[in-house]
């Protein structure tokens, strides 16, 4: 018994709970529309765009053959030991100096990405950078001077450069898209909470179903609030008149008394 009471009592408050935010679903709205608008404009004016441009190395030299299974997971171990050596001190270095960056060792590792595309031995370096000429020429010099570095390491033939960077007309970030829907979506969820919120605080009695569910209390008669207010209104009114008639009186007794 006691089990569905509280389901029903779950129920209700669910029940409340869609009401209300039913009820206000103009100001969801509102906000939902609001804040777009402010991450939009937010990514427009405020965020740098950035672009990505991306430069592609063959792992397997002139000197390697692809003859057997074996060959063939060598050339997939090969791009892990690729991928730590793109990154390496010795190659980040090299290129800042060689492009005369104003830029340190962690600075420029942390625009770089290296990743292998799936089923290939093809090591893909992208850069990201708010200077689009500047990402093609760092992605192009770090192809460079990773090809150079495993040829050194490796004690092997130079590998081949499969594509140079370009330079990239669009942004890769940040998505304006992305942004709007983002900034719409938490503005009308915080929207939302707030509404959840301030009805789980408010512990007011509001209709004759809820003094019979907490109180547990028969009513036997309701004041409308409206004929109340009006009632206010109306006594008010009158009280005014009676003043403004008796401040009229004052004056013209003063007034046949100077005379």
């Amino acid at each position: 018994m006691e089990e569905q009471l509280r389901d029903d009592e779950i129920e209700i408050d669910l029940l409340e709970i869609f009401h209300a935010l039913w009820r206000k679903a103009w100001l969801i709205i509102l906000c939902l529309i609001g804040g777009a608008v402010i991450a939009g404009a937010a990514t427009k004016f405020l965020m740098v765009p950035q672009y990505t441009s991306s430069s592609m190395i063959y792992i397997l030299t002139k000197t390697t053959s692809v003859t057997s299974l074996a060959d063939i997971q060598m050339g997939t171990q090969l791009t892990v030991d690729f991928e730590t050596l793109a990154t390496s001190r010795p190659v980040v270095t090299a290129v800042i100096d060689e492009l005369n960056l104003d830029a340190t060792y962690e600075e420029l590792v942390g625009t770089i990405t290296i990743n292998n595309p799936a089923d290939t031995r093809i090591l893909k370096i992208s850069v990201e950078n708010p200077d689009p000429e500047l990402a093609k020429d760092i992605a192009n010099a770090m192809a460079d001077a990773t090809a150079d570095r495993v040829a050194e390491v490796m004690s092997t033939d130079k590998p081949s450069i499969v594509e140079d960077a370009v330079v990239s007309e669009n942004p890769s970030s940040p998505s304006l898209k992305k942004n709007i829907a983002i900034g719409g979506l938490l503005a009308a969820f915080l929207a939302a909470a707030v509404i959840i919120v301030m009805l789980l605080l408010d512990d007011t009695l509001k209709t004759e179903e809820d003094i019979k569910k907490y109180l547990e209390l028969n009513t036997l008669a309701m004041i409308p609030l409206e004929e109340g207010e009006s009632a206010v209104k109306k006594q008010h009114m009158e009280k005014s008149g009676h003043e403004k008639k008796k401040k009229k009186r004052k004056s013209g007794a003063s007034q046949t008394h100077k005379k």
